[in-house]
């Protein structure tokens, strides 16, 4: 699975810069260009990012006061002309600090940074699911194990900060992965994701109207920026 990139820089040059450095990796996919923060906030709402390349000094509102103001931000690496930021910034916990211009062989390094700190969990059941795209069940690692889930026993998928509770008709299993790692690795004509805390097993879906859908008697909100994707599906599928 690509890491999903997005560039928020108010400088032209700046972004094609960065983008002609990620187009090099074959591993990074770029999803979005940001030339403020406020685009850049709508854009974190709408779709998922897993890098975020910052710059600090921007129109109406900072790189450091933007991510600030995130409750739950991808992981960052600031881009900027300016030294003096170093430990605010790292004080933040981004990935990275890179002045500009940016040589390649930096930006290696930074990139080289952030996949080191994914965590092992992550990149074992995106290994695994690879290599399992024709079957109907996957692997999570859970207390220090990887369990085997069959599609057809999930009823939801609910997300808990970093990690994700898979409520399933016999148990329920905790592991820590992201739900938006997650979800790119299930059939998307099986699963369907309602809301930023919740996937579903489609065929499992009992009721559902414009605001919610009854799993296993569990009434589960449909998130504003999920409905129409939501509503659309459920309403091919009947």
């Amino acid at each position: 699975m690509k890491t999903r990139c997005m560039i928020v820089d108010d400088e032209p040059l700046a972004i094609e810069a960065i983008q002609m450095h990620i187009d090099k990796f074959e591993s990074l996919k770029l999803v979005a260009t940001c030339t403020d923060a406020i685009q850049a906030f709508d854009q974190l709402r709408s779709a998922r990012v897993d890098l975020m390349f910052l710059d600090i000094q921007m129109p109406e509102m900072t790189g450091l006061e933007f991510l600030k103001s995130l409750k739950n931000p991808p992981k960052v690496i600031f881009t900027t002309a300016y030294r003096e930021y170093a430990i605010q910034a790292f004080d933040l916990d981004v990935v990275d600090y890179l002045l500009k211009p940016i040589s390649f062989e930096r930006f290696m390094q930074a990139i080289n940074k952030y996949f080191e700190g994914i965590p092992r969990e992550i990149i074992a059941v995106e290994r695994i699911s690879q290599t399992r795209q024709n079957e109907d069940f996957f692997y999570v690692k859970s207390d220090k194990k990887n369990i085997k889930i069959k599609y057809q026993n999930i009823f939801y998928i609910e997300s808990i900060k970093d990690y994700v509770k898979i409520v399933c008709k016999e148990k329920t299993i905790i592991s820590k992965i992201m739900i938006g790692n997650l979800i790119e690795q299930l059939p998307e004509n099986l699963f369907i994701r309602i809301h930023k805390s919740y996937i579903v097993y489609i065929p499992n879906i009992e009721a559902f109207s414009s605001i919610s859908v009854e799993v296993a008697g569990k009434e589960i909100p449909i998130g504003r920026n999920y409905k129409n994707e939501t509503l659309n599906t459920l309403q091919h599928k009947t």
